[in-house]
């Protein structure tokens, strides 16, 4: 320290500054010589460190450090660093006469004369024990807050600069949305949105709203590392500074798919039950009514057969029929409303659907527009179910007849089979197990929800008056109903309608698997429908399966999809592809195939095919039973 004043000023100045120096008591201030000894104590020293001047002075300062300190050195080289770099500043524990320690913050300058020679330091020393004490429980606060948020695994937390770029990542974020600290920190947050709300830009938007209203909150898709979506639960809240100024933005994001997708399986679940106790109630009253109304009609059908008997006047005759058609009429619709109350009686037995669908198939064709596509997609090894068979047969035409009618002329109507596993309420109520589904598909107009959720309803119809009753979709719900089963209506409006029946499949002891069980399998073909209901009976007498066709382009797509054909029995006369041609291409097909086709020709025409196809049968026209017994055994 440079003295530049003449003594009396000196003397005066250094009368202030000692005056002023021994009043402080916040600060100790006090100096050392050269080797660190103290040689002046101010109040403030005393009140911090416990000494009077007297007990202090002529000490050296290192008393006031601890063990630890003075094993390293510390006093020593706190001078030296002075010395050096012309100030020392430091902060740590220093010990009290008592013992007890405080936090000081400690500068040490340097202190020379005039001509440069250090004649000792100035030491100023502060106690700050509180305020280590306040930044060590804030860094501690802050240290657990920071551990609780890393720790979170069920949410996704973070911090974004006011522009959207992630500052921090906790666990949860990690967990949820795939991305390491490393991979997330410094990107901006938009990047787990879609590409859809990306270009609708609502990642900025939704800083923009939490910033004006103090909070955002929304649910929608989330984007994951690897491209998958979850649905989240979002929130995100502004942060501000002492000073009102938008810092950046918290943001706490949840995985809800879990949820989401429990509410809406339970809303389904819901709505399947507020129907099904819907459809109850009306099939209980529909039931009534309809048994009530058979035996209305069965006193009328009898005593019409009865007048029938008496009234010999032609004209009463005619009045009579038409009575009689009206009273049939009535008993059907009775059939088909006590068949949707699950009342009508059915004859329930082992069937392979795939069985059913082929032997009825030209019926399904021919029920069909002429130029739309008829389609058959059957699953190989369905296991049987239990039914009526005629009244699936029923059931099948009429959904193909709505299917028709939804087309366009060159419209698409699919006929679908297969074998699926089903979780319990996976469809409505049905339990968990095997089930065979079968599927009418059209490509026609389709119908909006509301006409969905009442279809099954019985006399709920969409078409004109006078072109349907509204009683067959009912109809069918009844029998799969009563067979154990469910039905489903899958529809968009312009793309078309798809509508499954589920049956349960029983046991596989219980299909027809075996050889002992298995019964032959005949196709029926003729362009004729009387000649071919006719065929397919007497086959059917003879215990055969029988598939029919009305034309040997239908029969020859038949044998390629019925690789368990044992007999075709054809007309040989039919426009396009004859008899002969057919059996000629499924023997291709169906080595093993016996072939027996029937002809108006004459004997030598029958002698000359005969001869020119070993292998085939001919018989013939007109028929008998016995004839075709005959060629089989043959």
């Amino acid at each position: 320290m440079t003295l530049s004043f003449s003594d009396h000023q000196q003397l005066t100045e250094a009368e202030r500054f000692q005056l002023f120096v021994e009043g402080v008591r916040d600060y100790a201030i006090y100096m050392l010589s050269p080797e660190g000894i103290i040689n002046s104590w101010n109040a403030g020293a005393e009140r911090f460190k416990g000494y009077k001047a007297e007990e202090i002075v002529g000490q050296h300062f290192s008393r006031f450090y601890t063990e630890k300190d003075l094993a390293t050195n510390l006093p020593a080289r706190a001078l030296n660093t002075a010395l050096k770099e012309g100030k020392f500043e430091d902060e740590g524990w220093r010990l009290r006469k008592n013992g007890s320690r405080f936090w000081a913050h400690v500068v040490i300058d340097p202190i020379r004369n005039a001509e440069g020679e250090l004649v000792g330091f100035a030491k100023i020393t502060r106690d700050i024990t509180d305020q280590k004490k306040a930044a060590e429980a804030l860094h501690a606060s802050e240290e657990r807050f920071r551990l609780l948020i890393q720790s979170v695994t069920d949410y996704a937390i973070y911090m974004l600069s006011p522009t959207g770029e992630v500052s921090n990542w906790n666990a949860g974020a990690t967990r949820i949305k795939g991305y390491t600290e490393a991979e997330a920190v410094n990107t901006h947050f938009s990047r787990f949105y879609t590409e859809e709300d990306q270009l609708l830009g609502l990642p900025m938007r939704a800083l923009q709203m939490a910033s004006e209203k103090g909070t955002f909150e929304s649910e929608g898709w989330r984007v994951r590392k690897d491209g998958s979506r979850f649905w989240a639960h979002v929130v995100i809240e502004p942060i501000k500074n002492q000073f009102g100024e938008l810092v950046g933005f918290a943001k706490v994001t949840r995985d809800i798919t879990e949820r989401r997708d429990a509410n809406i399986a339970l809303e389904k679940a819901r709505e399947a039950l507020v129907q099904a106790q819907k459809l109850e109630s009306i099939g209980k009253l529909t039931g009534g009514v309809a048994h009530d109304f058979n035996n209305l009609l069965s006193v009328i059908v009898n005593g019409l057969a009865i007048l029938r008997m008496e009234i010999c006047s032609e004209n009463s005759l005619k009045i009579l029929d038409s009575m009689e058609r009206a009273a049939t009429r009535g008993a059907a619709l009775t059939n088909q409303l006590l068949m949707f109350a699950r009342r009508q009686p059915l004859k329930q037995e082992s069937h392979n659907l795939n069985r059913v669908i082929n032997s009825f198939e030209a019926v399904l064709r021919r029920a069909n527009k002429g130029s739309a596509t008829f389609e058959l997609n059957l699953a190989s090894h369905l296991p049987n179910v239990m039914i009526d068979a005629t009244q699936f047969e029923a059931a099948l035409l009429n959904l193909v007849v709505n299917a028709r009618d939804a087309i366009s002329a060159n419209g698409t109507v699919e006929l679908h089979t297969e074998t699926l596993e089903l979780q319990d309420q996976q469809i409505n109520h049905l339990p968990a197990g095997t089930y065979v589904k079968v599927s009418v598909i059209d490509d026609g107009d389709g119908m909006p929800q509301d006409v969905v959720e009442r279809a099954f309803e019985p006399f709920f119809t969409t078409k004109p008056v006078g072109q349907g009753t509204g009683l067959g979709l009912s109809q069918v719900y009844g029998l799969v109903q009563q067979s154990g089963g469910d039905m489903t209506i899958q529809s968009t409006v312009g793309t078309g309608t798809a509508i499954s029946l589920y049956l349960p499949a029983l046991p596989d002891d219980m299909n027809e698997s075996s050889a002992a069980q298995k019964r032959q399998t005949a196709l029926v073909v003729d362009d004729q429908p009387d000649v071919l209901d006719m065929a397919s009976a007497l086959f059917k007498t003879l215990g055969y399966d029988v598939l029919t066709a009305n034309s040997a382009e239908d029969a020859l797509n038949i044998v390629k999809r019925v690789p368990e054909l044992d007999v075709l029995f054809s007309d040989v006369v039919m426009p396009g592809m004859s008899g002969v041609e057919l059996g000629e291409a499924a023997s291709a097909i169906l080595p093993d195939l016996t072939v027996i086709l029937a002809s108006g020709y004459t004997e030598l025409s029958l002698k000359i095919a005969n001869d020119k196809f070993e292998k085939f049968h001919f018989i013939r026209k007109p028929y008998r039973i016995s004839e075709i017994t005959e060629k089989l055994r043959q």
